[in-house]
């Protein structure tokens, strides 16, 4: 069987993470989703997804194709439902299409929206659906919870270090080359994941549920709340909770950032600080793309989604239900504007303006050279299609 990740209408609704990736890419929890799934299905996957997304995620076509919606999340009564379905069935709820069993001559007809012919298959399963930023943070304690079992089921971890204070051990999981000495590790209330090769430093607290992804650095001091997800090769510092920190981002310093998702390839600066909660503890609001409006999240406790490639100058505040876009530079005193486009340069006190697509460009370029990779020629027409297509925000 050949297996195809889909982008529903929640794909607009993700952005600005979701200009350069699937849905499927996305992370919450430990893995990511295709990576769930591929987990669960125990094989690859490919995607079905926006047309100047497919140089750098093709989609395989097979005899027999079943497409999955990547922004579900896959659990086992999931998986028994999609491998009992026939060709030209689907699987729906009430809310969306799950699953479509498709044989290659219809493949082509399902992938323009062409359900004509297809019977549908009701499940009254429960499914966990990423329609909007926030639901990202908000179902990440329990997705780390769950990859965390499926990570280290039938594994020994590492012995930490006895300079370490920990609780709960039971629920602590240390990879090979990982190195945490003389920190605080709290498992009480959920599990801690920390990857190959990552750093823990000294004094630094972390209070499960947390992930630390692969080749990561948690600096002297700092505090990571429960519901966190640091992802690989990034570098943290000062105070995190409920937050996910996407690959190769650093915030490596004093601020605090809570409720909110980071893309990949971003910097927070020294004392760069995100606002969660509103002084009236009222609903916070936050930019939607699909609707260009700030739209309720009927939540408290909402913080910062930025875009990749974005970055802060030191001492950045940010006010609840704040929206960066891709590749933008905020500095500043005063609080930012609550959604900032992509290609922006600028700040409160500065004013916003466009940000030359080839700087972008160049800086790119400087940051992926630091870690010892190159930009492609791909990554770099994806990233001016997404300059295309988003400069007249720039005045919003």
């Amino acid at each position: 069987m050949n297996y195809i990740l889909f982008d529903d209408f929640s794909r607009n609704n993700l952005l600005p993470l979701t200009f350069l990736r699937p849905i499927a890419d996305l992370l919450t929890g430990i893995l990511s989703i295709r990576q769930k799934w591929e987990h669960y299905l125990g094989d690859s996957t490919s995607s079905l997804t926006e047309e100047y997304l497919i140089e750098k995620y093709p989609l395989y076509k097979g005899k027999n194709n079943i497409l999955i919606n990547g922004s579900i999340l896959p659990n086992d009564e999931l998986i028994e439902a999609i491998r009992n379905l026939r060709p030209n069935q689907a699987l729906v709820n009430k809310d969306a299409i799950i699953a479509i069993h498709v044989t290659l001559e219809n493949l082509d007809k399902i992938g323009e929206g062409d359900t004509e012919g297809i019977e549908e298959i009701v499940t009254d399963i429960d499914i966990v659906k990423i329609n909007y930023l926030w639901d990202l943070f908000l179902n990440n304690a329990k997705q780390i919870e769950a990859d965390y079992a499926i990570l280290t089921k039938g594994r020994k971890s590492v012995e930490p270090s006895r300079s370490n204070r920990i609780i709960a051990p039971e629920n602590i999981f240390i990879e090979e080359g990982a190195v945490v000495e003389n920190c605080n590790l709290n498992a009480t209330d959920g599990p801690i994941y920390i990857g190959h090769n990552a750093q823990i430093w000294e004094g630094a607290s972390l209070r499960g549920p947390i992930a630390v992804g692969d080749s990561a650095i948690v600096k002297m001091n700092s505090i990571i709340d429960e519901a966190t997800t640091i992802g690989s090769h990034s570098k943290v510092g000062g105070e995190v909770e409920n937050s996910i920190i996407m690959a190769y981002s650093n915030k490596p310093h004093s601020g605090y950032l809570g409720h909110s998702v980071i893309g990949q390839w971003c910097n927070i600066a020294a004392g760069t600080n995100a606002a969660n909660l509103n002084n009236n503890y009222k609903s916070i609001k936050m930019w939607n793309y699909p609707q260009s409006r700030f739209i309720d999240t009927g939540l408290q406790f909402c913080g910062l989604v930025m875009g990749d490639h974005s970055k802060t100058g030191i001492n950045t505040t940010f006010n609840t239900g704040s929206v960066v876009g891709i590749s933008s530079n905020v500095f500043g005193a005063g609080y930012q504007r609550n959604f900032v486009a992509s290609f922006v340069w600028g700040g409160p006190g500065t004013g916003y303006s466009g940000y030359d697509f080839d700087k972008a460009l160049e800086t790119a370029k400087e940051v992926y050279k630091r870690r010892g990779m190159e930009l492609t020629n791909v990554d770099m027409k994806i990233l001016r299609h997404v300059y295309d297509i988003t400069k007249d925000n720039i005045r919003l």
